[in-house]
């Protein structure tokens, strides 16, 4: 059967301060449920979830997280049922959160067909998300052991991305061989693949057999593997809770993209890309998230109490109802408050925000994490 795991574990630290340990950035109520001064929000957890109900039905929809997020996950998310949670005790990187995901959906399901997505993204219109997802899955019809990865069509010679290079088409519309993968490159670089056509964003969105990519972990990264063989092999319940416990975090850290697509796109036939002709947001910085919220005619996007004077181009932002932000002559900043941070940057620094934080820890300890 077709299953997906919606890749949920990241804590959004570009997001600071309104992104926190405990509060991370695909549980906030950031994505606009529709147009007008009372529309409400929803998370980006919610769009994920509800996108893969275009395609699946709900009892088919893992999440992966951080075991610290599970009660979260759980309230943000009352479709989802509680055996579809798969609870990460520390971070070890997307190969072994892949790699558990996989193994826990293969031992309920060992002929599972598995897509891994993200919680990061807003994508529109949800129609084309969902054919591009059933594509994936008809090159598993012909290709059963492929590892098929979702393209998105460029709009913009971006930096911020890697691109996969797409060969010679497929037996299956809208897949191509994918000829390689390339890291995130210069201005120039990124310009030439653009005005190339030949190239397409990574989405780090991917569909395969749980068992390929288990097989494929094996291979190339055999200390997980069996490192996931024995969780798996434990009991579900408290015991494989222990067993997790204990292998997890002994796991070597490496992404998915290094661990097991790039080895594999060595091999002819192996890897496959599926063009995402949509328009894709990455909210993984003010700048993105900006895209979200409410904009003015001064190119300011603002959420909360706010007042704007002779102001533009800003990404203002308070969540608390009781306090105004109020700006005037200001030009091209960030400014978010919270109940204890107020953070002000240009937004050309927006970047720089991770850094911040980082500052703020070594001066301050976990408080403002």
């Amino acid at each position: 059967m077709q299953h997906a795991v919606i890749m949920a574990g990241g804590s959004g630290t570009r997001l600071w301060p309104l992104s926190r340990s405990a509060r991370p950035k695909q549980l906030l109520d950031v994505v606009a449920d529709g147009d007008g001064a009372g529309a409400g929000a929803h998370s980006l957890l919610a769009e994920a979830f509800t996108r893969l109900q275009a395609v699946l039905p709900a009892d088919r929809i893992w999440v992966c997280t951080a075991a610290r997020y599970a009660a979260a996950v759980q309230a943000a998310l009352p479709e989802l049922r509680p055996d579809r949670l798969v609870l990460e005790p520390v971070a070890r990187d997307t190969a072994n959160a892949v790699g558990l995901a996989a193994a826990l959906v293969a031992d309920v399901d060992p002929d599972a067909e598995l897509a891994v997505v993200s919680a990061d993204h807003v994508i529109r219109p949800v129609e084309r998300f969902a054919a591009a997802l059933r594509t994936a899955y008809d090159v598993l019809a012909v290709r059963p052991t492929a590892l098929v990865t979702l393209g998105v069509t460029p709009t913009s010679p971006a930096t911020g991305f890697g691109y996969v290079q797409k060969g010679p088409p497929t037996e299956v519309p809208g897949a191509a061989e994918a000829a390689s993968f390339r890291e995130k490159p210069d201005r120039v670089t990124a310009e030439a693949y653009l005005a190339g056509g030949g190239y397409l964003w990574n989405s780090g969105m991917f569909v395969w057999r749980a068992s390929t990519v288990l097989a494929a972990l094996a291979e190339h990264l055999p200390e997980s593997a069996a490192g996931l063989d024995r969780i798996v092999a434990a009991q579900a319940g408290p015991a494989r809770d222990a067993v997790l416990a204990e292998v997890f975090p002994t796991l070597p850290k490496i992404s998915v993209d290094y661990a097991v697509l790039e080895p594999a796109a060595a091999e002819p036939g192996r890897v496959v890309v599926v063009d995402l002709d949509v328009d894709w947001l990455d909210v993984g910085s003010w700048p993105a998230l900006a895209h979200t919220l409410t904009t003015d005619g001064a190119g300011n996007a603002t959420r909360g109490l706010t007042v704007l004077l002779d102001s533009s181009g800003n990404v203002v932002l308070s969540d608390d109802p009781e306090h105004l932000v109020a700006l005037v002559g200001v030009r091209d900043s960030v400014v978010v408050h919270t109940s204890d941070v107020t953070m002000v940057c240009p937004v050309t620094d927006a970047e720089r925000v991770k850094q911040l934080l980082a500052a703020v820890q070594e001066r301050s300890g976990p408080r403002y994490s």
